[in-house]
């Protein structure tokens, strides 16, 4: 039999979105005959999302100015169910989401679930490409270390035993959460099937690389929340690699070396090869592969000057002594 469950949505200007996102939680909600609640939490939009999300029956908790973090621990803090579900205000869950998660309860093989995401068909080839390649590396239902997803369904009494989100991250805060999840001895349980919708996806190269600027902004901070963690070091060890092996190459190239640039320019790449290459979904199709070789080099990039950024505002913020 079905528990309750609280599903916390934290939105900021989502009203072209919110709609589809609601009614796919009711479908979900009505075919696991569970009973249910649905919390967004606003965090100071100006369009009709607020509007529109209680006129589809949702609570509207009006909080601007916080972190995405706090949106969702102020969302399960007025919550009242025993399970808890997070979702983004522009996911479209499947309408088996719900049955997945009781199922997977009623089993007890696992503590905490999450769907992987794919594009709608609509998006372009660069957002397709990344979610694709989130897909193709969770091919099969597994237990993992932490879950790379922003949707997530738990019992409460973990939520609590973790003290919930991280409010001190601007971004990487559902990382961060199953991390501390995992630590905590909870099973962390990625299923590939059914999958869920982003809609929220990059319509420009501008949009694409800001976001990942955005979504790389924690990285720092998640560093030293998770005691230097080998995993989460090996990306922002390559990143800083990248850029010093780029920066080598426009040094060269300023001394009137050319071909010496464009072969360290060149040796550059093979980060990215070696994370395109790694799996064989990606090497069984050469275009996807071509794309994402191109989208793991910018992303070193980004996060690279991401982690620039926050180690110069931690440096900044730190307490002078004297």
């Amino acid at each position: 039999m079905s528990q309750a469950i609280s599903v916390v949505i934290p939105m900021f200007n989502e009203a072209r979105h919110i709609t589809r996102t609601l009614q796919a939680v009711r479908a979900a909600a009505e075919r696991a005959g569970c009973e249910w609640e649905v919390i967004v939490v606003d965090n100071g939009s100006s369009d009709d999302g607020p509007r529109i999300a209680r006129e589809l029956g949702a609570r509207v908790l009006d909080c601007p100015r916080l972190s995405i973090a706090a949106l969702r621990n102020r969302g399960a803090a007025a919550s009242r169910h025993a399970w808890l579900a997070f979702l983004d205000a522009d996911m479209q869950v499947p309408e088996s989401w719900l049955l997945e998660w009781n199922n997977v309860r009623q089993k007890d093989c696992a503590d905490v679930l999450g769907l992987v995401h794919q594009p709608p068909p609509q998006a372009p080839w660069y957002a397709r490409a990344w979610l694709h390649k989130v897909a193709a590396e969770r091919d099969r239902a597994t237990l993992l270390d932490w879950l790379p997803t922003a949707n997530l369904c738990l019992e409460r009494h973990w939520f609590e035993r973790v003290g919930g989100f991280d409010e001190r991250l601007r971004t990487g805060e559902d990382k961060d959460f199953s991390l501390r999840l995992g630590r905590a001895g909870a099973r962390l349980l990625s299923l590939p099937t059914p999958t869920v919708l982003n809609w929220g996806f990059e319509t420009s190269w501008r949009e694409w690389l800001g976001k990942e600027l955005w979504r790389q902004n924690s990285l720092v901070q998640l560093l030293r929340g998770n005691q230097l963690n080998p995993r989460l070091l090996r990306f922002p060890l390559l990143a800083a690699g990248h850029w010093a092996v780029t920066a080598f190459a426009l040094l060269l190239l300023l001394l009137g070396q050319p071909l010496a640039a464009l072969g360290v320019f060149a040796f550059g790449w093979l980060p990215a090869a070696l994370l395109t290459l790694r799996h064989r979904y990606n090497r069984r199709r050469p275009l996807l592969a071509l794309r994402l070789l191109l989208l793991h080099w910018l992303r070193m990039h980004v996060a690279g000057l991401a982690l620039l950024l926050g180690f110069l505002d931690l440096t900044a913020r730190r307490p002078s002594r004297g």
